[in-house]
């Protein structure tokens, strides 16, 4: 994780408060997704279908999860948009740990981690 550098400048006190701040926003994390969603299209195969003159089938969704997730999940029509919600709700969440991470590294490079 790289240092940031305006953290460099913040007293041990506000670094202390500004990461108790950052942990309280973090919430719902029942509704969290790691991954990517994506849009395919599909051509079934079938001479005489509207797939095999460019018109494919779909689109369709996928979810392709992160961190030793196993291939892509199917995700129904009804569900893309929660998937989308829980997948930006993950993004938050890592953004947020990512700067209590680097508000630690400072903290521990002033030998005030606690």
């Amino acid at each position: 994780m790289p240092h940031k550098p305006e953290l460099l400048r913040l007293p041990t006190e506000d670094l202390l408060h500004r990461r108790v701040g950052m942990a309280a926003r973090i919430r719902g994390t029942e509704q969290v997704l790691l991954g990517s969603l994506v849009e395919q299209t599909r051509r079934c195969g079938k001479p005489g279908c509207q797939c095999a003159t460019g018109h494919p089938h779909g689109p369709y969704h996928y979810l392709t999860p992160r961190r030793g997730g196993r291939g892509m999940r199917y995700v129904p029509k009804t569900l893309v948009e929660s998937v989308r919600a829980f997948l930006q709700h993950g993004e938050q969440i890592e953004a947020i740990l990512a700067e209590i991470s680097a508000i630690n590294l400072e903290l521990l490079a002033r030998r005030h981690l606690s």
